[in-house]
């Protein structure tokens, strides 16, 4: 290298650690430059940043507004709209808002001037019309995770690409803290009394909660809004605006609701329901009907939500499900709290079970398109997701047992409430020090066979998940008409008692519809709106069980995944429809003789049960546990001639 006259080694003398000296040596033709390219055009490290980042702009025409201010206009239309939302009962106008981060304080000064058009402060009434209220509009993944990491303690980006963050002191949803009005509409529309997840409150508190929210969000620096969609219809998809104080909040709403195309933007107007989230704010306990410092109150004829007291994101995702169960049954859409799959050849199947059926594993096909994990409606224009996103649970989630949930589980996704090594940040899934509650929440395109849009035809089979403990009803049942409606009110499942303390005695438990705590009407309402949709359109119902074989939980055995998949695959082929069925007692279940992969003998509980009458038994105990949690319903008359409840209870056991 010395021969290039650029360094050499000189032997003139050594460098202090005995090392020869190394001198440099120029070219007398050359000049030592920087050929890396033209030097920044910046003279303070500021500039320097500014330059980093490209302003986005309008990628889309803005139809019906003529003029070179119309962008102008448009934001402080949109503006207006969100003050409006922000409104306190007791003021006339909303606080003054403006877009930006407070933090970033060039930019206040160039949206304030658009705000200042229409609000004119009141100094008279409140103090906080002497400030801005910051909005953080619509943010990206990228620009929530860094308003998370530096303002809001407990959030971190995991190895995987995921923000991890808490949800404070409660880690799951409250439904004994959620509050419905009732009003002169509600009163005879909803669902109330026993069985009924609906906890009545007047307008007059609501509006004292609303007040407190507000207030509390009115007096932050800075308040999150997401405007979004639900349904994935767009002939009857729903506005929703979601304003909260936290980055987290607003990322998991991202994830879970439908996100608007710019173009969607330019026309989404007033939200058609709108979520106030001041979830670190607590309710007075000292206010009618509030029980404890947590309160999530409904409000049907202001289409409104206020949250306060719990900081668990699921709160606003289940709350808008409620919503969505009042809103749809008014359109003759039935809402549901079900997966749904869709074959190569446009066959769609329903899957409803509740926690520990296999609902997210068998909804989760390789060989089928996946148009949602929880949330559906079914309308005239056949079957669409509600929401925009999955939020799965992660105790114990393994890459084998769950790939597409492990590989969606990156940049983008919040991970709530989970443990990771303080170094690494890789996360341990088996671990419940904060909650075993432990969830995931990412945008349903992160699933490799998600349907985009996820939209679907009519569905062509109805599957009602069981994990029967007590081993006594059959791996696949068909179903009639009354039959589905029967035990889709039921909803039944059985969870098995802690092994710790000894006890072997399987629990069952009802759920009407499967998902009790979301159904905002009756649930022959719904039932009687599902038999409807799957009479016209030809659909088949069957009850699969999930759970054990042979004798019940702690004797028998648990029927294997294999098994159940062979069943699942043979209801969605047609298959299942041309084999022969015989009879079962007590519950008069329709069970096929033969099924292709599967053991004949299993088909039928009886014939693998050693004791026979330890079968007839606890088949009885069953039936008796069914026929008490129907009573709650038995006096629910449907029409005026009451004929269709008659025929729902007669599809139930007979004994």
């Amino acid at each position: 290298m010395a021969g290039n006259g650029e360094f050499s080694f000189s032997k003139l003398g050594t460098a202090r650690n005995g090392l020869a000296k190394i001198q440099t040596q120029r070219k007398q033709d050359e000049i030592c430059h920087d050929d890396s390219g033209p030097p920044v055009k910046a003279q303070t490290i500021d500039e320097l940043h500014s330059l980093q980042k490209k302003k986005s702009a309008p990628t889309t025409p803005i139809r019906g507004t003529q003029g070179a201010f119309a962008p102008e206009e448009r934001q402080k239309q949109q503006l207006q709209s969100i003050s409006a939302s922000l409104a306190s009962l007791t003021r006339g106008t909303g606080p003054r808002v403006v877009k930006g981060d407070p933090a970033r304080k060039p930019e206040t000064p160039r949206g304030a001037h658009v705000a200042h058009h229409h609000f004119t402060p009141n100094i008279s009434l409140s103090d906080s019309a002497l400030k801005f209220t910051h909005i953080l509009y619509n943010l990206s993944a990228g620009e929530l995770y860094e308003q998370a990491i530096k303002y809001e303690h407990g959030s971190f980006i995991t190895a995987s690409g995921a923000l991890a963050t808490l949800s404070g002191a409660k880690t799951g949803r409250c439904p004994r803290d959620k509050r419905v009005v009732k009003d002169e509409t509600t009163e005879d529309e909803l669902w109330w009394g026993k069985g009924s997840p609906n906890i009545e409150m007047d307008e007059h508190t609501f509006l004292v909660n609303r007040e407190r929210a507000v207030d509390y969000l009115n007096s932050l620096d800075k308040v999150f809004i997401n405007d979004q969609f639900l349904n994935w219809d767009p002939a009857h998809r729903i506005k929703v605006r979601i304003v909260s104080a936290r980055a987290y909040h607003s990322l998991f709403m991202h994830n879970m609701c439908i996100r608007p195309t710019p173009e969607e933007m330019e026309d989404f107007g007033t939200p058609d329901f709108t979520i106030y989230n001041a979830g670190q704010f607590p309710c007075n306990r000292y206010t009618h009907y509030m029980t404890s410092s947590t309160s999530i109150d409904i409000n049907l004829a202001r289409r409104e939500m206020v949250i306060l007291g719990t900081q668990y994101a699921g709160e606003m995702k289940k709350g808008l499900f409620s919503v969505m169960h009042y809103l749809m049954p008014k359109r003759q859409i039935l809402s549901l709290h079900s997966g749904c799959n869709m074959g190569k050849d446009g066959d769609v199947a329903l899957f409803f079970g509740l926690s520990g059926t296999g609902k997210t594993t068998l909804s989760t096909d390789h060989n089928r398109y996946l148009i949602g994990d929880d949330e559906h409606c079914w309308s005239e224009n056949g079957v669409s997701n509600i929401e925009g996103g999955c939020y799965a649970k992660c105790i114990d989630l393994s890459r084998d047992k769950e790939p597409d949930i492990w590989n969606a589980i990156k940049f983008g996704a919040v991970l709530e409430n989970v443990v990771f090594d303080e170094h690494t940040r890789e996360v341990d899934y088996s671990e419940k020090s904060v909650t075993e509650n432990t969830r995931a929440a990412y945008p349903i395109e992160y699933i490799p066979n998600a349907k985009i849009p996820c939209v679907g035809p009519h569905p062509t089979n109805v599957i009602l998940l069981a994990c029967d403990a007590f081993g006594v009803l059959p791996p696949v049942s068909k179903l009639n008409l009354a039959q589905t409606m029967y035990h889709f009110i039921s909803g039944y499942t059985a969870l098995v008692a802690g092994t710790e303390e000894g006890v072997k005695e399987p629990q069952a438990t009802f759920s009407a519809c499967f998902g009790a705590a979301f159904i905002m009407l009756h649930p022959t309402k719904y039932a009687a709106m599902l038999a409807e949709k799957m009479q016209k359109h030809g659909a088949t119902g069957w009850l699969v069980n999930t759970g054990w074989s042979g004798g019940s939980y702690g004797s028998g055995n648990r029927i294997k995944l294999t098994y159940t998949r062979k069943i699942i695959d043979a209801i969605n082929s047609g298959s299942l429809l041309t084999t022969n069925y015989t009879k079962t007692e007590v519950f008069g279940l329709e069970i096929p003789t033969e099924i292709e992969g599967v053991p004949p003998e299993i088909l039928d509980p009886v014939n693998i049960w050693s004791d026979k009458k330890a079968y007839k038994d606890t088949l009885l105990k069953l039936a008796g546990l069914f026929k008490k949690n129907f009573e709650v319903f038995a006096n629910y008359k449907i029409g005026k001639d009451n004929n269709l409840t008659e025929e729902i209870l007669a599809a139930g056991p007979i004994f």
